[in-house]
């Protein structure tokens, strides 16, 4: 992927900067609206059709995330019952839609195992990055390398090569943002500028079913269609969301 590249960085940063761009064939292009900020201490992105907007990176240590990291509603949260955590069970789990990794976040707070695809390279170097910073913290350093890792395949279609098989498969593809709510959180407008529509996204669900050993979660807003236009009647709602349980297709792996 093209995207216009800023090194602002010092040069103890730089060897993992490059190796960064490299991991997730990015490449130069000055006529690139997607500028990709490498600055002293992490990477950061802005899309330049929309500079009022700054730039975004992923923070694992942000004061949304420290929040419900303290005061979340743990198992009795929608997204635990969801992917079907109990008091002595805790899943694991492949987010195959990982964005900037905060739903995987909340799922290792919990207790689980994730492991993380992104389809995105932009996005996938950001969270490369994010994961970096976080490994290396004291507090929550050697937790999060157990809890969350990213792999380095960005499709569910070579799902052959993920081991172990996962006991759940998390999506939550991009949906189109509503036009007329103006103050749709700038991480969302840029996120969807890098993304786009996920256009694919129905494709995702088959692969996924076929992957996992017990169920497929996928997130949606409330009011949304199926995704592939497979309902099911197991549904989580909440006042914005819905989670949508699908049994997997191969189903002796659930045995």
């Amino acid at each position: 992927m093209r995207v216009c590249l800023l090194d602002t960085s010092e040069s103890k940063y730089q060897n993992s900067f490059s190796s960064l761009l490299r991991r997730w064939s990015l490449i130069h292009d000055p006529q690139s609206s997607i500028m990709l900020i490498a600055k002293p201490d992490h990477l950061a992105v802005c899309n330049l059709n929309e500079p009022e907007l700054g730039n975004i990176f992923v923070n694992f240590f942000c004061k949304s995330i420290t929040y419900r990291r303290r005061f979340g509603g743990g198992t009795s949260e929608a997204i635990a019952k969801a992917v079907g955590i109990k008091k002595n069970y805790f899943p694991n789990i492949l987010d195959a839609t990982a964005g900037f990794g905060r739903d995987s976040f909340i799922l290792a707070m919990l207790g689980c195992h994730i492991r993380m695809l992104e389809r995105n390279p932009v996005v996938a170097a950001l969270l490369d990055d994010g994961l970096r910073r976080g490994y290396t913290d004291k507090k929550i350093g050697s937790w999060l390398s157990e809890h969350m890792t990213l792999l380095p395949s960005s499709s569910l279609l070579v799902s052959e090569n993920i081991d172990p098989i996962p006991d759940v498969v998390y999506l939550d593809p991009m949906y189109p943002l509503k036009k007329k709510k103006a103050l749709v959180k700038k991480e969302m407008r840029i996120l969807q500028s890098l993304v786009g529509m996920d256009a694919d996204a129905d494709s995702l669900l088959h692969p996924a079913r076929m992957l996992a050993k017990k169920r497929v979660v996928v997130k949606r807003p409330r009011n949304a269609q199926a995704l592939s236009r497979t309902h099911t009647d197991h549904i989580l709602k909440t006042k914005k969301h819905r989670f949508d349980i699908y049994s997997p297709i191969n189903s002796f792996k659930s045995k």
